[in-house]
């Protein structure tokens, strides 16, 4: 038997970090939602008792380092399941690029062996396993809209947003979310107004939603990728109505709500990257 999930990725809207915990991670607050750009997840039986991971590019691990595999791991300890499972990860997302893909697969994992092995999770349950393995699998499992508090575990559902395109562009280099991190505990913050951001939200003001996008590690992750200052530079001439890096990039993302203008990015953008994607908000998954 077999079980296929969606895994959607994710961009941030604000985000903001407030300092260095004592178990070493950050406390954040930000605004994340789901985008139309997904992994595939597959979840199949294995006859032996253990843990294949087999990815559609080289570049992600396929061992314990991979967050799906992690997953499972999770799952079959806390629930004593002595069966084995191939996990096959078919990637859309690009890699180390701010859109919390590995974090994502392995949500996808979770909801997958949920229903392969006939679990019966909760929704709290699984966010429990989701809590272990990365800040950004416990949003990537439901989606949606959401504040997210803490570490990144402490979700807050908010309205969805009114409905735009939203162009992607991701450089041809990747950024370590780590060094990023480390790099911005020596520097001040420029803090993004989340505040404002729920409001826009609540009230479903896209003019201001796309005024206020912030993220306190955009400025960081610039001075090691020129090429987001050029992709934003241009993203604007084009008349962009919101444009920001997502996570710790190096992704940076417009918003608009004209089909016409969501065509010209694309088109622009092509000429600066290889990777350049077009995609609509995603809906939760309806975990209760």
């Amino acid at each position: 038997m077999k079980v296929l999930e969606k895994a959607p990725a994710k961009i941030n809207l604000s985000l903001d970090v407030l300092g260095k915990r004592g178990d070493g991670y950050h406390e954040v607050r930000m605004i994340m939602t789901s985008i139309d750009l997904a992994d595939r997840v597959e979840c199949g039986d294995l006859p032996e008792n253990q843990i294949e991971v087999r990815a559609s590019v080289p570049y992600v691990p396929e061992d314990e380092r991979n967050f799906a595999y992690q997953a499972a791991h999770h799952i079959k300890a806390k629930y004593g399941i002595r069966r084995g499972v191939e996990i096959t990860i078919t990637k859309n997302i690009p890699v180390a690029a701010g859109l919390a893909g590995g974090s994502t697969d392995a949500a996808a994992t979770i909801r997958a062996l949920n229903r392969l092995w006939k679990l019966g999770m909760s929704y709290q349950e699984m966010l429990a396993v989701a809590e272990q393995i990365g800040s950004d699998v416990a949003f990537c499992l439901k989606g949606g809209t959401a504040l997210a508090t803490g570490r990144g575990e402490q979700l807050e559902a908010l309205p969805p947003l009114p409905p735009c395109w939203v162009v992607l562009v991701k450089p041809t280099v990747s950024v370590s979310t780590a060094q990023i991190y480390k790099d911005l505990d020596s520097r001040p913050i420029e803090h993004p107004d989340v505040d404002a951001m729920l409001h826009a939200i609540d009230a479903g003001d896209f003019e201001s939603i796309c005024r206020l996008l912030g993220n306190c590690l955009e400025p960081v992750t610039m001075r090691k990728v020129a090429d987001i200052a050029k992709i934003k530079s241009h993203m604007k001439e084009i008349g962009a109505e919101g444009i920001l890096m997502s996570g710790s990039g190096p992704t940076v993302f417009a918003l608009t709500q004209h089909e016409s203008r969501m065509q010209r990015l694309i088109n622009g953008m092509r000429g600066y990257c290889s990777q350049v994607y077009a995609v609509r908000l995603c809906k939760p998954f309806p975990l209760v």
